[in-house]
């Protein structure tokens, strides 16, 4: 009936809404009972607000994946024929141990690859559930409440209003100038009016644009039509971020030169073998001609082969794209107990680039919890204790200015309980003073008066208001309630606190607007209120109310408190090289007492006129003066949603990064329009949210640069990583391709390849994509937008460490025997052995990139320690234990202590390295930033 929109049915099957509360046990004005044993037995009925997702990809399917990998084929294709000669030359027993050995370790490769993958993916599955879950107000047992969309249940009766997302099917139950978005349904762009008479069906998924109101729900889950869409829909989680494009740019660029050096050794080695040049363990030539045995000469080729191509295995860095995976994944969930939700991966690394964040004031910067502090009645302070002065008319306007134009409620659940208070931060302050303050009884007037038409506040005028007839009257009357200065404009009259109307002349309105701005310099926000009669018998005013001619009926000033550490988070972003701007729909005033507050505002006199404008103002400059001004501008008030667009496009045309805040509807475009979009996660709309990147979960500003940080992290962590893996690539193609141009022979075989491989790609990228944000993160200037991945500090690490294993290695290739004195093999195992404890010590080196301790803060990283650990141990197991598989023999304490002390050696190299300065520019900027 509801996905139909059929009135016909609603009517004659159902009687009407009224009846179908009736059937689905429901009350209008009170909502289910909502205890355990009424959801759980709705639920069985029914259903719960669920739809049935896609099954997600299996770990099978990962495993699949990775074995794709075409040089993995070619790997596994070289080991099953080595295999194959292994064992016809050399029998079962002793024949399948170069092949098999291959195949354990591609195997190894594969399943840590896959594991990896699909941890990831299931992280990613549930912080989209987090995102999914909608906080839904509803009415149980007379009671306001909020749940989660997941435990709504039929015959809820849930609360609407602008921005939110209808939770389920439904019908109508009562509300004002109630508009719907359908377009996620129908694909028409039009929005519907929903009402009692022509249309009370509200659809699953469709978004609330204007009004407020109240719906029965109908149905849930997958009984609706949204439901039925959204299962067949398969969330793509795979989105590949600017940062993991770029890289694989790099990737690719790397292993088009690991394949140049791999398939020049391959020719090399071939070549030596078929000219006699390649000994054996005895010294005599490999291939003599035909005198050689076919099985022979087959294992020495595909041994060969199996070099080239472990050769290209080391050279490509897989492990780049899966270092931001882990990265993002990790900051990801860390971020969600630091009160931010990502909606989308590349929110996370583009934070770290910011220049400019534009904050909301109220909620972000303040606590939002609004209390009225002053009262004007007319030009007179009266105290709240004193409300008894007020005369018994203005009383009695007031009542109804407060009590029905307004989107909150009062709910008493006996005459002597403390009222509960629902709505809006603002409308709840109003609500409660004019409740428990002034004495006033919120229901009196919606007894007495019947409502025509709503105008829901909107942030574009900042005002709302209502048109009423009392009951025996024929006069109409018009309330407001809105931006102090705004609702004067509208008015000619005032009253005192006698109650007597008085005509307003200039002088009065000028000191009504002194008192407006001696309120807003104490940091208050001010709302007034005024009406207006109208005599009944004209059709036009039924639906306009009057704007003009008004009567002043008072002023209220609501202190909203700076929220504890905001001042500390504005001067870290400051300090940073991020520059906040506010941007806020309060006057001028009290926008720039909050501003002095937070910090966003210092005392430089200079900047105090053109550091705060009006939104009007900042829209009417020219495009020219907007450019010149915009960097100046610390603070925009009454600013409207197409002010916020108009600054952000313009800090974007700057060439800045823009992140921006928003709550409403209306700042859907800014959000999208910004670089990073930040939605407030209890005060903002579903559409906000639905526009943004990141969720800002408690609507805190110190959140917010908490995510900064984290943003930062994602970035210098991966490019820990670049070098870290870099480093490897490099050593490992020079030694190896040296090697084999000199002596036939690669030091490191195909399965040592694979295990320095899989050390450094997985678990060398768990340890370094896993750190923690620092405090020296923010004393760095924001990431530019082309700076290249690899900076001027990088290279220089990464050639320093890079020429040192190069230069140790190559030592120990030639003179590695007389050194020692030991055999081919022993030499062989202290080169992996040497090459792999290099890996592991400049695993500490790039744990800071410009710093020279590097052991800071490792205490708080246990996995770092752990992985450092066990790649120790599975090193010890190798070279000890697994001589066969591992092609090793075993090496005395003496050998050891020199693999050691060799690779120990990177330590101080580092150090020295990084007392050579690099970049010019970047210390400079330091410089200005501290």
């Amino acid at each position: 009936m509801v996905k139909e929109k059929s009135l016909k049915s609603l009517s004659d099957q159902y009687g009407g809404v009224k009846q179908a509360a009736t059937l689905l046990r429901s009350d209008l004005k009170n909502g289910i009972p909502g205890d355990d044993i009424d959801l759980a037995l709705r639920t069985k009925v029914f259903g719960a607000n669920k739809y049935q997702k896609q099954p997600a990809k299996s770990f099978l399917r990962f495993v699949l994946e990775a074995i794709k990998d075409t040089i993995i084929i070619i790997l596994l294709v070289c080991a099953v024929l080595s295999l194959a000669f292994g064992i016809k030359q050399h029998g079962l027993k002793e024949g399948w141990y170069d092949g098999g050995s291959i195949i354990v370790a591609v195997v190894l490769v594969v399943v840590v690859s896959a594991v990896s993958n699909y941890r990831q993916s299931k992280q990613f599955e549930e912080l989209s559930h987090e995102s999914r879950d909608i906080r839904v107000q509803v009415v149980r047992e007379g009671r306001h409440q909020p749940v989660s969309i997941f435990d709504l249940v039929v015959g809820d009766i849930v609360s609407l209003k602008i921005g939110d997302q209808i939770p389920a099917d439904g019908l109508f139950v009562e509300g004002h100038s109630l508009k719907v978005d359908e377009s996620s349904m129908t694909g028409e762009s039009d929005h519907v009016e929903v009402n009692g008479k022509k249309n009370p069906f509200l659809l699953s998924g469709t978004k609330v644009t204007d009004g407020y109101g109240y719906m029965l729900v109908t149905s849930v889950g997958m009984n609706t039509a949204w439901g039925e869409m959204m299962s067949s829909i398969r969330r793509d989680l795979n989105e590949e971020t600017p940062l993991q494009a770029r890289l694989s740019k790099l990737t690719s660029y790397i292993g088009k030169i690991g394949l140049s050096v791999a398939v020049l050794v391959l020719l090399v080695l071939l070549i030596r073998y078929f000219t006699g040049h390649t000994k054996d363990e005895n010294g005599k030539s490999e291939y003599n001609g035909s005198k050689t045995k076919f099985d022979d000469v087959m294992n020495s080729v595909v041994a060969i082969i199996a070099a080239a191509v472990t050769i290209v295995v080391v050279a490509i860095p897989e492990g780049l794209p899966l270092a931001v995976t882990l990265t993002l994944a990790y900051s990801m969930k860390r971020m969600m107990r630091d009160h931010a939700l990502v909606r989308k991966l590349s929110a996370c690394e583009t934070m770290g680039s910011a220049t400019i964040i534009c904050t909301d004031k109220t909620g972000t910067l303040t606590l939002n919890e609004m209390k009225v502090t002053e009262f004007w009645l007319g030009k007179e302070h009266i105290d709240n204790s004193l409300s008894s002065e007020i005369a018994a008319n203005v009383l009695q306007l007031l009542s109804e200015g407060v009590g029905l134009n307004t989107a909150g409620t009062v709910y008493k659940h006996n005459y002597t309980s403390v009222p509960e208070i629902y709505g809006s931060p603002t409308e709840k302050a109003i609500l409660s003073w004019a409740v428990i303050d002034l004495g006033l009884n919120s229901d009196e007037p919606k007894q007495s008066c019947e409502i025509i038409h709503v105008e829901a506040f909107n942030s574009e005028k900042k005002r709302s208001g209502v048109l009423i007839r009392r009951s025996n009257e024929r006069v109409l009357g018009t309330h407001w309630k809105g931006a102090a200065e705004m609702i004067l404009a509208m008015c000619t009259y005032y009253y005192d606190k006698k109650g007597v109307s008085k005509a307003m002349n200039d002088d009065e309105r000028a000191h009504i607007g002194t008192i407006i701005e001696s309120m807003a310099a104490k940091s208050l926000r001010c709302i007034a209120f005024a009406h207006a009669n109208v005599t009944d018998g004209n059709e036009q005013i039924h639906t306009k109310l009057e704007e003009m001619g008004l009567t002043w009926l008072g002023l209220v000033g609501l202190k909203d408190p700076c929220r504890p550490g905001v001042k500390e988070a504005v001067e870290s972003c400051k300090k940073a090289g991020v520059s906040i701007k506010m941007i806020t729909g309060d006057n001028m005033h009290t926008a720039r007492a909050i501003a002095f507050e937070c910090g966003i505002l210092d005392s430089d006199d200079n900047l105090r006129n053109e550091a705060v404008v009006e939104g009007v103002q900042f829209r009417n400059y020219s495009r020219e003066e907007r450019m010149q001004k915009i960097e100046t501008i610390r603070v925009m008030a009454r600013s409207s949603p197409f002010d916020k667009l108009l600054m952000v496009q313009s800090l974007k045309q700057k060439g800045h990064v823009v992140a921006v805040t928003g709550d409403g509807t209306n700042d859907a475009p800014a959000l999208k329009e910004a670089d990073i979009g930040l939605s407030m996660g209890i005060q903002g709309t579903e559409v906000a949210k639905e526009s943004s990147d990141i969720v800002i979960l408690d609507d805190n500003f110190t959140s917010l640069a908490t995510v900064l940080r984290w943003g930062r992290c994602v970035y210098n962590n991966i490019q820990k990583f670049i070098q870290f893996q870099l480093t490897v690539n490099v050593a490992a193609l020079i030694i190896n391709f040296i090697a084999a141009v000199s002596s036939g022979k690669v030091p490191l075989t195909a399965v040592q390849l694979l295990w320095v491989n899989l050390i450094m790609d997985t678990l060398g990228a768990l340890a370094l994509a896993t750190e923690q944000p620092t405090n020296d993160l923010m004393d760095k200037p924001p990431v530019g937008r082309t700076e290249p991945l690899i900076t001027k500090v990088m290279w220089r690490n990464l050639i320093a460490q890079a020429l040192y294993q190069v230069a140790i290695l190559l030592i120990l290739q030639f003179k590695g025997k007389s050194i020692f004195g030991v055999t081919e093999k022993v030499k062989d195992t202290l080169i992996f052995n040497t090459f792999v404890l290099c890996q592991i010590f400049n695993e500490f080196n790039a744990r800071n990139l410009d710093k020279k301790n590097i052991f800071k803060g490792i205490h708080k990283n246990k996995l770092f320690l752990a992985i450092i650990g066990v790649t120790l141990i599975l090193q010890a197991v190798m070279v000890e234990f697994l001589q066969r598989f591992a092609n090793t023999e075993r090496l005395d304490w003496e050998q050891w202590g020199a693999c050691i002390g060799i690779a120990a050696v990177s330590w101080p190299i580092g150090w020295l390295v990084k007392c050579i300065p690099v970049d010019k520019q970047l210390r400079k900027q330091r410089a200005s930033a501290s």
